[in-house]
Order: C-alpha cells, then structure tokens, then sequence
C-alpha cells in the first residue's frame, strides 16, 4: 500500500504523539498536530488564536451534557454572525484534513480525522492507548502533582476528549470499530507498533 493516509488517536499519556512522529520519519510522509490550526487559519482567514481558544472552549462546554453536532461539511459564509463560530472552526479544520489526504500520504493527530476521512479510501486508521499506570508514568514531569493527582487529570483531559469526540461523530471514542488498529503501549514499546503498523501497511491492500 503506497498511498496512505495514517489518522492516530491516542489517550493522554499513551505515546500516540510521539509514535505518529516516528511513523512520519520512519515512511519520509508529512505529521500534521497542531499545524492544522494555523493552516485552519490560513484556509479561512480566522485567527489562529481563535482555532486554539475554540478547542478549550468547547471542552469545557456543557453543549457536550446538552447536544451534539455531528459534522456535515458545510462551511458557513464570512457573512453570517456565526462565521465564527466553533462549529464552523472545526469545518474548516476537517476541510484541510481532507485537502491533506487528497495530497498524498502523510500522518494526522487527533481532530477526529478518522471519522473526517471515514469516506476517502487509503485511510489507516490508529487508536494508541495504555493502561492508566503506564500514562501515570510518562506524564510524570509533564504535568504536576502526586500519582492521584496526576490520574484525575489524565482521566480529565480523556474525557474531554471522547466528549470532544462524540460532539461532532456521533460514535464513541474508545470504540475499536472506529479503527483499523488499536495498539496498547502498556505491552509493546514504541517501535514495536511503529513495526506493526507499517507491516499493517504492507499487507492490506489499496481501497480505491
């Protein structure tokens, strides 16, 4: 398989950043993380800022207790008050994504880009996680505070995660039926899934 697009999500403290980093080095493609904010912005013409405060903003939001907003695609004109909107932000964050993938192979973190991209063919689609302990340890440093300290906050940040997630999918975020392929941390190291993943490569065909 040539022509990939690989999306990752991944639970706090799971490694999936930096197993998406080595995946991008390992197959020479393109990482994309926070850089789709800034081409967000650039695609729109919105500040970038405001791509960052919508993610926090909505995460804290109780529309996730209230409603949902499953995506459709449809972009709202500059001319509308809610041009603005976060709906809209995270529009225009799924439109680069799949501007992105029409370009050629390259690696995706987060912005439910599995579920954006649920349609394109060549899409492998990746869930890292670990068990909590394991997160404990390698956000120790990252984030402050004793070992209860530290899990409220991993539990937290993944919860605002899979609300983040259901918000604008519809599904589930920790459902394997999501993925392609779910890899625990917390039994393999890093290269090992890098492994796994590119032989997943090799081994499946192209989906055109």
């Amino acid at each position: 398989m040539e022509n990939y697009v690989i999306t990752i999500a991944r639970g706090y403290g799971s490694g999936g950043r930096t197993i998406g980093k080595m995946l991008s080095e390992e197959l020479n493609i393109p990482y994309y993380d926070r850089e789709l904010l800034r081409l967000a912005s650039d695609e729109s013409g919105i500040n970038e800022e405001l791509f960052g405060k919508a993610d926090e903003n909505l995460k804290k939001s109780l529309l996730y207790k209230i409603a949902r907003k499953e995506y459709k695609g449809e972009l709202i004109p500059p001319d509308r008050e809610d041009f603005v909107s976060n709906d809209n932000l995270f529009t225009y964050q799924a439109k680069v994504i799949k501007d992105l993938a029409a370009e050629g192979p390259c690696v995706i973190i987060g912005r439910c880009a599995d579920y954006v991209l649920k349609d394109q063919p060549n899409v492998v689609r990746l869930y890292i996680h670990a068990p909590l302990k394991d997160c404990i340890e390698r956000v120790r440093g990252i984030l402050h505070g004793n070992d209860k300290e530290l899990e409220k906050q991993i539990l937290a940040i993944d919860k605002r995660r899979a609300a983040y997630y259901k918000y604008y999918t519809g599904h589930e975020w920790t459902d394997a039926g999501n993925y392609d392929l779910c890899l625990n941390t917390g039994h393999m190291d890093y290269e090992t899934c890098v492994k796994i993943t590119k032989s997943f490569l090799e081994i499946i065909p192209e989906r055109v």
